[in-house]
Formats: structure tokens, C-alpha cells, sequence
């Protein structure tokens, strides 16, 4: 009997990353996705075929929206990043879902060198075991419904910080009057050295904001971020600093870009101030 194929719930930046690892392991995969009609022609026809089922989602507003056309039997391996006590419900409702969050971008994803973080019940987590490896090889059990959601929160608030204070520091030097190129160099070679130089650092100085994971994405989570520490008591000043830089970007036309254009907002900033000391 051939090998029931698995059901792939959105086909984007990170979705497509997702099928080109199930492909790399030959592993059958079907997809849907309202915006390329190459793939299945209606969600229901997936869901007859898959009894697994992966989402990579705009948002947790869309899963709960699919989720009551999902059969109770099916195994849903959510991958959006959403809201954690929303997932968190999902989970209430089919002891089958998972939240299982991804760190790092398609880039990263397609390479085998993104982090899966899973929230759920162990049951679940032990029956989407098999199919995670086939994502990647850095997979953490997170705890209970909503933990890999959270988890993310966590991942992403790190992460888009240290890609702010790279782009605040390129920004700088540029206005100092130091070449970037040996700047980016400099800082590779101590201590301030990161994973998200090597490879957002030559996007920021040669402009080239080809996608990888877009800036409005990381926004939307940034803002879930904030709304989910409001509700916890914790102030977040860096990251409602960095809120506001992305949506300076954002209002500049970079929200479709990658999200290394984030410099762009700092250097709108540096060309208006200069503007204003010369008049």
C-alpha cells in the first residue's frame, strides 16, 4: 500500500520550505493554498486524502477558521506563529493538535538548521514525532498546549532585537562615516559576532531584501509579543522600541521585504535628521 501523503495547509515563504524538506525525505505531501492554484483545489480534497495534516499559517484567526472543517481523527502539526491561549484552546478541543513553532527562516528551514518547538500532549508530540524529523533535527518538546507558541514568542523577541541592534549599529557607522563593509567585518571578528550577521548583515549593506521571512510577518509577531506580555504584567521597552521601528519601516513600503530592511526606518531617521541640522 503506498504511503498516505501528508496534507500541507499553506504553500508560502516558510510553507514551501516546509514541502521541499518532506520532498527531501520522499516523503508524499499534498498542498493547499487559496494563492497558488498549481496546488489541490479545494482544502477538502486534502483532508480526504491526509490523515496528517501540517498548517503554516498567516495567523491563529485562519486555523480557527479551518479548524472546524479538520475531522476529530486527523493529526494537526500547526506551524503558524500565533496567539499562545488561542492555540492553547485548540488543543482543548482536539487532543490531535500541536503547536510546533519554527525558529529561524525558510532559508534556514530548507537547509535542515531551523529549531522546531512543540507544545501539546505528549501523546500528540510522540505521534507527530516521526514526521518533525523529516523538518529537522533540532526539536524541543516545549510542554503543554500552547507551549511552543509561547516558546516562539520568546525565540522571536531575541531574535528580532538582535537583528534591531545590527541595523541601528550599520546605521550608525554609515553616518559616522565609516565604511560598513569593514565595519560588518568588525563586528563578526569579537565578541558581538551572531548568527544573524553572517546572514542579514551583507542584506542590510547591499540593500538586497529578497525575502527570506518578511518584515509585516516579524511585525505581526512583535505586536503578539507585546499583547501577550500586557496580559502577563511585563514591560517590554526594547521590544516596544523595536514596534515602532518596524512600523516606521513598514510605512516606507518595506512591509513585503525581508526583514533585514528594518534599516531603512534607521536610515530615513538619519537623512531627516541631517535635513533639519542644515536648515
Amino acid at each position: 500500500m503506498a504511503e498516505k501523503p501528508i496534507g500541507l495547509f499553506g504553500v508560502g515563504l516558510l510553507g514551501s520550505a516546509i514541502a521541499d524538506r518532506l520532498s527531501q525525505a520522499s516523503q508524499p505531501w499534498i498542498g493547499f493554498d487559496p494563492l497558488r492554484p498549481e496546488f489541490a483545489p479545494n482544502p477538502e480534497w486534502v483532508l480526504e486524502q491526509a490523515d496528517t495534516l501540517i498548517l503554516c499559517l498567516p495567523d491563529s484567526h485562519v486555523t480557527a477558521g479551518l479548524l472546524p472543517s479538520i475531522p476529530a481523527t486527523k493529526l494537526i502539526i500547526d506551524t503558524t506563529t500565533g496567539d499562545p491561549a488561542e492555540m492553547a484552546d485548540f488543543a482543548a478541543q482536539r487532543t490531535t493538535y500541536l503547536d510546533v513553532t519554527i525558529g529561524g527562516s525558510s532559508a534556514h528551514l530548507r537547509a535542515g538548521q531551523a529549531l522546531l518547538m512543540a507544545g501539546g500532549l505528549p501523546s500528540a508530540y510522540a505521534a507527530a514525532r516521526p514526521v518533525l524529523e523529516k523538518l529537522s533535527d533540532k526539536i524541543f518538546y516545549c510542554g503543554p498546549p500552547g507551549s511552543g507558541a509561547r516558546m516562539k514568542l520568546a525565540f522571536n523577541l531575541v531574535l528580532g532585537l538582535n537583528r534591531a541592534a545590527l541595523a541601528e549599529g550599520l546605521a550608525f557607522a554609515e553616518h559616522a562615516g565609516l565604511d560598513t563593509k569593514t565595519t560588518l567585518e568588525v563586528l563578526q571578528s569579537g565578541p558581538a559576532a551572531s548568527v544573524i550577521m553572517e546572514r542579514k548583515g551583507p542584506k542590510m549593506l547591499t540593500r538586497d531584501y529578497t525575502p527570506e521571512a518578511r518584515l509585516a510577518q516579524h511585525h505581526k509577531d512583535v505586536r503578539i509579543i507585546l499583547a501577550t506580555a500586557e496580559g502577563n504584567g511585563i514591560a517590554l521597552p526594547l521590544t516596544q522600541a523595536h514596534n515602532e521601528i518596524l512600523a516606521q519601516a513598514e510605512a516606507l513600503g518595506f512591509a513585503e521585504c525581508d526583514n533585514s530592511a528594518l534599516i531603512e526606518a534607521y536610515r530615513s531617521d538619519s537623512v531627516v535628521n541631517q535635513l533639519k541640522a542644515e536648515q
